[in-house]
């Protein structure tokens, strides 16, 4: 029997690293599911998931953290060959202007968001790639509409980060399209998850924004993690270096 394919996701337990867990369960994936700190919301997803059939593992792990990011790959290449990889773990910091934010509140998110995600990256390829002996098949980076709209007024600094991710995107993709292996990424717009809350301190930036979109709505989890899938797919097989807007026309 043909073994199904390993998706790794990280910041898998919340958001839209839940919802593209949750949805590749049912679509034939087995998961990694890499968390933070909140154990039980990571444990919640990885029922999900084995309701669905699916094998699916949880793997502890600050992904800005070099030794973390090692310990986690270590688990997943336990747990099976790595295929399919989404680069998810991000944090926006506090909502603010650049010369209100602290040192802090930028560093942290460059070392989650850039340098930990092309980390992260060079671990799945050292899994993926058949040059180290893998049969890696596809690679999704969730960026955000921040990265070309530039988030004034809110966080520029997080839109710098995920122009940085625009970037891995496009030049990854050439890296390996050798190798077999396909690049895209996601490029989620206002998205109702808990991140406006417990990251930004804003629990009314949904509420706000969402009649200014041109759809008129905040979109879902759900609706980013379809073309998340669509691009791990093999539907997607002539797509990489794309980064797909999931943002409601704004």
């Amino acid at each position: 029997m043909t073994e199904r394919p390993l998706l790794l996701i990280t910041g898998g337990s919340r958001g839209i690293g839940a919802a593209i867990a949750r949805m590749a369960a049912a679509r034939g994936y087995y998961l990694a599911i890499n968390y933070r700190d909140d154990a039980a919301s990571a444990e919640e997803v990885a029922k999900a998931c084995r309701s669905a059939g699916a094998r699916a593992v949880t793997l502890k792990g600050d992904m800005a953290r070099e030794a973390d990011i090692d310990h986690v790959f270590e688990g997943v290449k336990a747990a099976g060959t790595l295929t399919h990889f989404v680069n998810n773990a991000g944090i926006t910091g506090r909502i603010s202007r650049l010369d209100e934010a602290t040192p802090e509140t930028i560093r942290a998110c460059i070392d989650l968001n850039v340098t930990g995600a092309l980390l992260a990256a060079r671990a799945a390829v050292r899994l993926m790639s058949p040059r180290y002996g893998g049969a890696g098949k596809a690679m999704v980076n969730v960026s955000s509409m921040a990265a070309s709209l530039g988030s004034p007024g809110e966080y520029v600094w997080y839109a710098a980060s995920k122009a940085a991710i625009e970037a891995l995107t496009v030049g990854l993709s050439k890296e390996l399209a050798p190798d077999g292996i396909r690049v895209n990424a996601v490029a989620p717009g206002l998205i109702a998850t808990e991140i406006h809350a417990r990251e930004s301190g804003s629990p009314d930036r949904l509420t706000r924004l969402a009649p200014s979109m041109p759809l008129g709505r905040a979109g879902k989890a759900e609706e980013v993690a379809e073309a998340a899938l669509f691009l791990l797919s093999d539907a997607a097989s002539y797509i990489t270096g794309t980064s797909v807007r999931v943002s409601g026309g704004r």
